[in-house]
């Protein structure tokens, strides 16, 4: 009895993602996507086919070393099916060129690239990269929505790498492993973000609680040096080699096994929201219920006085930045 073999240009392949922008974060999302083993196959399309067809292939490589895979560089059209399409595009800022000119770029940058991605992929989820990623983010979430797509299913990296860096230094600390640590970071992915000591928990222990038990202390000089571990990151290892991507382009990874794998997972992701803390109509990183349709709910943890206001001014920065291009 002779198998009906269908050939590979015709197999339906589900875990399918798309990468827009195949420059260091892109293309560490697509290794990271591999290794990890949450897609069956990739897409990788850029301005700069040569950059998308090299990086395709050199990824290509790593896959008999870890999960199958097919990874293959294409044009928006070859983004057709994709469960999810991770946008990396975006303009580098020039000498002298100011945050607002900056981001007037590449809003108009995204004028061009999410409607070509949404015209073969309207399915698909749709999770920025790009930085400000809150910004851009709250952007492609209106250019979308003039598009009939549902912004629940526009989704913004947000502070996933920062919450993973808090429980990083906090694990450290602890001599904990990081999986028992929960903690969160809200609000801008930038300066302003913060960090939300009073819902650190251990295992399910508060914080304070788990220090006493194991006679550590975690004075304010302590907490201090682990905020600016968090939240000066990304400047140090720029600093030292000019960007930063692997741990970006893991965090990437995580949220497309989350969107491919419908795990229900609450992660600290930037999305269009109606009000936070006062601030109507912003996109910040807040804890989101995420499944393979988008976000299903958001959770603002219980907030000290502190968090709260430090919360408010961090929306309110990126609604001024929002306003500041004129697209509302």
């Amino acid at each position: 009895m002779s198998q009906n073999i269908i050939p590979p240009s015709q197999k339906t392949v589900r875990g399918k993602l798309g990468i827009v922008g195949s420059g260091y974060v892109g293309a560490a999302a697509a290794f990271a996507s591999v290794m990890r083993g949450v897609a069956r196959e990739i897409v990788l399309t850029d301005l700069n086919e040569k950059r998308a067809t090299a990086e395709a292939m050199d990824i290509a490589h790593a896959v008999p070393f870890a999960h199958p895979c097919l990874v293959r560089s294409g044009s928006y059209s070859e983004l057709a099916g994709a469960d999810v399409v991770i946008i990396c595009a975006g303009v580098g800022q020039r000498p002298g060129e100011s945050r607002i000119e900056l981001l007037g770029r590449n809003a108009e940058v995204f004028r061009q690239v999410i409607p070509s991605v949404l015209e073969h992929a309207p399915d698909a989820c749709l999770l920025i990269a790009t930085n400000p990623v809150d910004i851009m983010t709250h952007l492609a979430s209106k250019i979308a929505v003039e598009r009939g797509i549902d912004s629940r299913r526009v989704i913004g990296s947000g502070t996933t790498l920062d919450t993973a860096r808090f429980r990083s230094l906090l694990s450290a600390f602890l001599g904990v492993d990081a999986q028992h640590v929960h903690a969160y970071v809200v609000g801008e992915h930038g300066d302003s973000e913060v960090l939300l000591w009073s819902q650190v928990t251990v295992s399910g222990m508060p914080l304070d609680d788990f220090l006493r038990r194991r006679k550590l202390t975690l004075d304010a000089s302590q907490r201090s040096k682990i905020d600016c571990g968090v939240r000066r990151a990304a400047y140090e290892i720029i600093e030292g080699k000019g960007a930063t991507y692997y741990g970006i382009g893991s965090a990437l990874a995580r949220i497309v096994e989350v969107l491919v794998r419908n795990q229900s997972a609450i992660l600290t992701l930037s999305a269009l929201t109606p009000e936070v803390c006062g601030v109507a109509d912003v996109s910040v990183a807040l804890p989101r219920l995420c499944t393979s349709d988008g976000l299903q709910d958001v959770f603002i943890p219980p907030l000290n006085a502190f968090e709260e206001a430090a919360l408010a001014r961090s929306a309110g920065i990126v609604r001024d930045a929002i306003l500041s291009l004129g697209w509302d």
